[in-house]
């Protein structure tokens, strides 16, 4: 068994989605990025590296409730669809939107609601994943609004683009 010098999991946000970096029972890392186009984390294990050693500005490390928050963010940003976690969506966005119109910031229990029902759909989506690898009906249905996936031929790596904003 070797001995991460990382605690783990360990959470960051890689340029504009998040990624989050995990071990196995034999201290295997593995590294995982969200795909807005599938809605889940794919494995990114060859992204470790520069995550964890290169000094850029658009990576950072962040606690787990950011992470999820900064998840969330993205999905109801990029994702549309239905079922509950899309009622979800739209209630944040509704008490974003009320606030945008009184011209004013979210107040302390607006903001408090906000984390909580991002929690809860970072949840409901863990749930909908295994509730499909179990060959089980979905709850939800949804699609991107990303434009289709364009094939390299300039020679780039698969993960440059895997459905995240912007790099």
């Amino acid at each position: 068994m070797s001995v991460n010098l990382i605690p783990v999991p360990s959470y960051y946000k890689y340029f504009n989605s998040t990624y989050r970096i995990t071990e196995d029972a034999e201290g295997n890392l593995y590294g995982h990025r969200l795909n807005l186009r599938a809605a889940e984390f794919d494995l990114a294990t060859d992204l470790i590296d520069r995550i964890l050693f290169d000094v850029h500005a658009d990576i950072d490390r962040v606690n787990d409730a950011e992470f999820i928050d900064a998840t969330e963010a993205e999905r109801a940003y990029y994702l549309r669809g239905d079922g509950p976690i899309f009622a979800l969506y739209d209630t944040i966005k509704g008490i974003r939107e009320q606030a945008e119109q009184e011209r004013r910031q979210l107040g302390p229990q607006e903001r408090a609601l906000v984390t909580q029902l991002r929690k809860q759909t970072f949840t409901m989506w863990e749930d909908e994943f295994a509730r499909r690898a179990a060959g089980e009906e979905p709850q939800n249905t949804f699609h991107t609004i990303l434009p289709p996936k364009q094939e390299s031929t300039s020679g780039q790596t698969p993960s440059a683009d895997n459905g995240e904003a912007g790099e």
